[in-house]
């Protein structure tokens, strides 16, 4: 099956996608009403805009840097996974949308990296838990929080993670322990993002990776944004073998030019010279 990820809602129902992800809360901070054709997708610990507006939300390594898009190799601003004001209105928006979309997914969930976060609310939670090992700790707080996600998610919960298969590198990352997640997602989504797709052995690599490590059924999410159609084929055609589903993310008109172009190979007729 073939979906496509969007943030514009006269999109969902294009008769050429199998599922449709809509964006209603994205990492910049923008937000949108949830719509019943298509499975709701929210970035949970990433938010440029509340993170500008409340540097006290944002995690903080050793070095009293904080998780901002100006520091390196992060490309947007997260938000501390122990704020409480935060996680409870950020569970209270998973639970509108799923009385819209019994369907939800679940983005930028986690930790920045394994160095965050040190702030004095993290501190003295990890002083009072039963865990010696901060690793340990981080990854038991996010399992929670997925935990109390899905409770709200009559539906499907997805689960998008970092594209990173091997073993224990998730949850050194961000706090992601995919055998404990297994219990509370139905699906997991791996994003494998090129602006070219010139070769695809890479896509494959990773997504045998992921065939090995995950139990739950996965999907690939590929960029379709300014990506050559042919290359964008070669790409999902790998992925597809692989992957329970393949997603086409942010441009919903070469998607649906890929799925038309794969629908129209897969029904040629024989040919008789």
């Amino acid at each position: 099956m073939f979906g496509v990820v969007t943030r514009n809602a006269e999109e969902l129902d294009w008769p050429e996608f199998d599922r449709a992800f809509y964006e209603v809360k994205g990492v910049s901070g923008r937000t949108a009403e949830p719509d019943p054709a298509g499975v709701s997708m929210i970035s949970c610990h990433a938010d440029n805009a509340i993170a500008a507006a409340n540097p006290d939300v944002v995690p903080v390594n050793d070095a009293g840097e904080r998780a901002t898009r100006e520091r390196r190799y992060f490309d947007w601003a997260y938000v501390c996974p122990t704020h409480e004001g935060y996680c409870e209105g950020l569970l209270e928006t998973i639970a509108d949308c799923a009385a819209v979309t019994s369907h939800v997914r679940l983005d930028d969930v986690g930790f920045p990296r394994p160095e965050y976060c040190v702030c004095e609310r993290c501190t003295e939670r990890f002083a009072e838990s039963a865990f010696e090992d901060r690793s340990a700790w981080r990854t038991a707080v996010i399992t929670e929080f997925v935990a109390d996600a899905a409770e709200r998610i009559p539906g499907r919960t997805y689960l998008t993670v970092h594209p990173d298969p091997y073993p224990g590198h998730l949850r050194e990352r961000a706090g992601l322990d995919l055998a404990a997640l297994d219990e509370h997602v139905d699906e997991f989504v791996v994003p494998l993002y090129d602006t070219h797709y010139g070769t695809t052995y890479w896509i494959e690599i990773i997504a045998a990776g992921f065939v090995d490590t995950l139990e739950t059924p996965f999907s690939i999410e590929l960029y379709a944004v300014d990506v050559d159609v042919e290359s964008l084929l070669r790409a999902a055609e790998v992925a597809d073998a692989y992957a329970k589903d393949v997603l086409l993310g942010y441009d919903a008109s070469t998607a649906r030019a890929a799925v038309r172009r794969m629908d129209a190979e897969a029904n040629e007729g024989d040919s008789y010279g």
